[in-house]
């Protein structure tokens, strides 16, 4: 696949890839408030369906600063149908956790699959692990949030770990992956072998030892966890 040269962010980048690549059935893992799927749609109109996968409700283990109240996610979930209603008799609204609603989706049907949900290592494990059955041979598998710097919050918060785990998980599938401008990530499910192609050469130590001291007990503990569920 030949990357776009020229764009604007990570909404123009994913219109481009959607289109040369002729993807008519997607799935969005973590909508929100819907900017993505609605500037998807708008931009792509040969989609003819949009999945779009998430709880939109208060979750009791999931320590991140968008877990906000039951009536915020209710007006979230709201505003995601008001941006998305232009293409109502597209879009397929699966509210829920990946794993608990992903059954609802056939083996090998999906030409495209955007994971922004639940980033922290548990969240992008039982996504990608979830939904990769889903997703076509010659498919694509791309994600947000991936950065090199896990404390993407406050300290209180659980880290984000999509990377290095996406690349973990490429190598584990014998996939190919690409890290791409704006915190993006791209899986390719076809027969080439695993190739981790840094493009914006921002990631040249995926190690989690680059870190501070004041760091090590949590990089170490994190370590282990991704050990435990490699094996």
């Amino acid at each position: 696949m030949n990357l776009p040269e020229n764009t604007n962010d990570r909404l123009d980048l994913w219109a481009q890839i959607i289109q040369q690549a002729s993807c008519k059935t997607i799935a969005e893992i973590g909508v929100w408030k819907g900017v993505f799927a609605e500037s998807t749609l708008q931009s792509c109109p040969t989609i003819e369906q949009y999945i779009m996968i998430d709880p939109w409700a208060q979750l009791p283990d999931w320590n991140k600063p968008f877990n906000v109240t039951t009536k915020e996610f209710e007006s979230v979930y709201n505003e995601a149908m008001e941006k998305t209603e232009f293409a109502a008799d597209k879009r397929v609204i699966l509210r829920g956790r990946t794993r608990d609603v992903v059954n609802q989706i056939e083996d090998e049907s999906l030409d495209f699959v955007y994971i922004d949900g639940d980033h922290t290592l548990r969240g992008i494990t039982l996504d990608l692990i979830s939904i990769f059955p889903k997703v076509k041979p010659g498919g694509i598998i791309a994600g947000d949030d991936f950065t090199l710097n896990p404390w993407q919050h406050a300290s209180e918060f659980e880290p984000t770990l999509v990377c290095p785990f996406a690349v973990y998980f490429a190598e584990a599938m014998d996939l190919p992956i690409r890290a791409l401008p704006y915190g993006q990530f791209l899986i390719e499910k076809t027969d080439a072998p695993f190739q981790f192609e840094d493009t914006t050469g921002n990631y040249a130590d995926l190690s989690l030892n680059r870190f501070s001291p004041r760091s090590v007990s949590r990089v170490q503990q994190l370590k282990r966890t991704i050990k435990r569920i490699i094996k």
